[in-house]
């Protein structure tokens, strides 16, 4: 054992400049007494060696001779002492933060986590006091071990003119699970699916392609870890949103292997989407881990330094819980700031992705010294300067979920510029109008054009929407027009999960049915949230199987169903009543495309352009009687709405330094369940009108629809939306 260096933190394999090849290994522990290296061969035996070193904090030695693939892990020695926050135990071995692989199997074994993965005594008589009662059974047989991976050659690192860089306002976003998505998949070989390799192949990408989207959104692909109230049901965690290693890919998705192979085949993933015009976003968890609260296990963090990792309450014992999860990650610690840091830089820039969405971002924002009565959100808190001024970080896709479960933590529309946020006004507003729920349509307006009052301030503009009306966590969009209730009795917890807030309606019988007239009805229903979703401005994003009809069967929290309920359903493409939805979904797609005026970098004035004097406005608001919305119209109850957009008058200018102009629509949304006489505005908004999109129609032409004069009165179906070209 030499004495190493105390950076870069982790495992990195290296030659000195003797030529002596080996691995330097770097932990950060804080309020450790000392640290064991342990490296177990393939039969699992161990050999432990203590680092001398300690430099800023930090643990260090160099080791000859270790190359890639070794396995290892850490022991921890230091005080026992639950109630300061103390929590050092060496019998428990611990994964190394910055471990970029790790061997955890298969992923496949069920059972209740042995009794060895606790630092305290888990079945102590009295459960009151277990958590401050020491377990010294060794734990090493029972948990994953990090894995030595070789750096790629300096020529191998990502730079910009390999991705695709799209720019926000171009953005369409498919949020998908790597193995939810591909695990059906009848066209990827069965060895293949349900990996990383699985979503690279040709079938999975030519998907994504025919479907126009620019950008996946994958649900948690860093290790994670099941919890033990799932196993002991015959469950798994298939979400993944249970991180334990923020910088290694989840071993279980890899169809190559698990002693690093899983890096290569994450990075090959990458160039195959990339190559196909498509950026990856990754869903980071950085607010929590899996090691949950005092009576969680010890897998990571809580062994290395508890006190230093984690938010603790008044008690010390207890830990501070914003997320719900048991935890809470201590971003406002330098070195927590710096791990999450480290782990985003690494994504970046060696594994390849364009993104990130992070999970409860809010409790990434709590601060101390943030208000009197404790941690509270602050849009000035460490973590979210540190992202600002990162020359790397400040340059990808920043996605918020801008709350949390703690006091305070609703935060829609308070993150900075440089960051957008998942809408859930959006959300709520349109499934609320579409089943009939809406006093008004004020909210309404505000979402279609962009949330102006969320996010008209400091610089932002509308693609600081993430529009959306289904996610991973609820209802797919065809269980929305299913069901009225959610029917989570698979997951174990007598249907007590999961939200009763689903906002949703059934068309008139609860689950699935065979009367024609309410399976149309549903169809129609979808073709419109669909369609209300791609033409909104901001950013849209769709869930992987919405566009053809994948169902849940009434789950709103399908997060440990591993199994049908959670993977995507591709034989529904035989049918052709989900192709007609596919179809329909990919010609919305490439219609906002091809339209500047659907995807605008900037907010509406609703003024007139001056020059012109004709009075035209970039976005104007009728009622169904062909007039302008009135204050009185947006205060009272209406099942219709005309939203007008001016492609005459789009801010900005092209690649070549040319105004952007586009042709100019009206969109008419009519929720009401009977036709509905609707006057099309005359001069100067149009001279003629012509049909493009029309919910009404099980099938949707691609031919110019019948042309109709400026102030003629046409009939909207009942529960429809028209999309009309205007003809000048």
């Amino acid at each position: 054992l030499r004495p190493g260096s105390p950076n870069p933190l982790g495992a990195r394999y290296r030659v000195g400049p003797d030529g002596e090849a080996g691995t330097n290994f770097a932990l950060w522990a804080g309020g450790a007494e000392a640290v064991e290296l342990c490296l177990f061969d393939t039969e699992g035996r161990e050999r432990r060696a203590r680092l001398t070193e300690l430099t800023h904090e930090i643990w260090h030695g160099f080791v000859p001779g270790v190359r890639p693939g070794q396995r290892y892990g850490f022991r921890v020695h230091g005080r026992w002492d639950p109630w300061t926050g103390a929590r050092w135990n060496p019998a428990k071995l611990l994964l190394d933060p910055y471990a970029r692989a790790v061997d955890a199997g298969d992923g496949n074994d069920y059972g209740a986590l042995p009794p060895q993965v606790y630092g305290h005594v888990r079945d102590w008589p009295d459960q009151r006091v277990a958590d401050t009662v020491r377990d010294d059974r060794d734990s090493a047989p029972y948990v994953p071990k990090a894995v030595v991976v070789h750096d790629d050659a300096p020529g191998d690192a990502w730079t910009d003119d390999r991705r695709p860089k799209t720019p926000w306002a171009d953005s369409v976003i498919y949020e998908l699970h790597v193995r939810g998505f591909t695990r059906r998949h009848p066209r990827i070989p069965e060895r293949l699916r349900g990996t990383y390799a699985g979503l690279a192949h040709p079938a999975a990408v030519e998907h994504l392609v025919r479907l126009g989207v620019t950008a996946v959104e994958l649900l948690p692909v860093h290790q994670f870890a099941h919890e033990d109230h799932l196993l002991r049901r015959g469950l798994r965690n298939h979400w993944g949103y249970n991180s334990v290693g923020y910088f290694a890919p989840h071993a279980a998705y890899a169809a190559t292997g698990t002693a690093g192979q899983q890096v290569g085949e994450f990075k090959a993933m990458v160039r195959a989407l990339h190559d196909a015009g498509i950026e990856v976003i990754l869903d980071v968890v950085y607010n929590h881990t899996a090691e949950a609260g005092e009576f969680g296990p010890t897998l990571s963090l809580k062994g290395i330094d508890n006190r230093g990792y984690y938010r603790l309450g008044p008690d010390a014992r207890r830990y501070a819980d914003y997320t719900g999860c048991g935890n809470t990650l201590h971003v406002v610690q330098p070195q927590v700031l710096r791990l999450i840091t480290d782990s985003l830089r690494y994504w970046v820039t060696e594994m390849g992705v364009d993104g990130f969405r992070f999970d409860l971002a809010a409790a990434l924002t709590r601060s101390t010294h943030s208000a009197p009565d404790g941690d509270r959100p602050d849009m000035l808190s460490p973590f979210l300067a540190v992202i600002a001024q990162d020359p790397v970080l400040r340059r990808v896709k920043l996605i918020a979920e801008p709350w949390d479960v703690g006091s305070g933590g609703y935060q829609v529309g308070a993150f900075p510029p440089l960051w957008t946020e998942w809408n859930d006004r959006y959300r709520d507003a349109v499934r609320d109008f579409w089943r009939g729920a809406l006093p008004d349509v004020r909210d309404l307006g505000y979402r279609l054009s962009g949330s102006s009052d969320l996010y008209g301030w400091g610089g932002r503009r509308p693609y600081a929407s993430v529009n959306h009306v289904t996610a991973h966590d609820g209802f797919t969009l065809r269980d929305l027009v299913t069901y009225e209730r959610k029917h989570n009795e698979a997951n174990g917890e007598g249907n007590r999960d999961g939200t009763d807030d689903n906002r949703s309606w059934n068309c008139g019988a609860e689950g699935e049915t065979d009367d024609p007239d309410v399976r149309a009805l549903r169809r129609r229903q979808l073709r419109n949230l669909l369609t209300t979703l791609l033409l909104s401005t901001g950013v849209p994003m769709l869930v992987a199987g919405d566009e053809f009809g994948r169902t849940q069967g009434g789950n709103n929290n399908a997060y440990c169903q591993d199994n049908e309920v959670g993977w995507v359903d591709w034989g529904l493409l035989d049918d052709p009543v989900w192709r007609d939805q596919f179809d329909l979904t990919a010609r919305l797609v490439a219609l906002r495309h091809a339209h500047p005026v659907l995807r605008r970098r900037a907010f509406f004035s609703g003024s007139a352009h001056a020059a012109d004097g004709d009075g035209l406005r970039d976005v104007a608001w009728f009622t169904a009687r062909g007039t302008e919305m009135t204050e009185h119209d947006w205060y009272a109850p209406a099942a219709t709405l005309g939203m007008y957009l001016s492609g005459r008058d789009i801010p900005g200018r092209d690649a070549r330094g040319e105004p952007v102009t586009d042709d100019s629509f009206l969109a008419v949304l009519h929720a009401g369940a009977e036709p509905e006489p609707f006057v099309l505005p005359g001069p100067p908004w149009a001279s003629a009108y012509e049909v493009v999109v029309d919910t009404g129609e099980e099938r949707q032409g691609t031919a110019p629809g019948t042309p109709h004069a400026a102030g003629a009165e046409i009939v909207v179906p009942g529960r429809t939306v028209l999309l009309l070209k205007v003809r000048p």
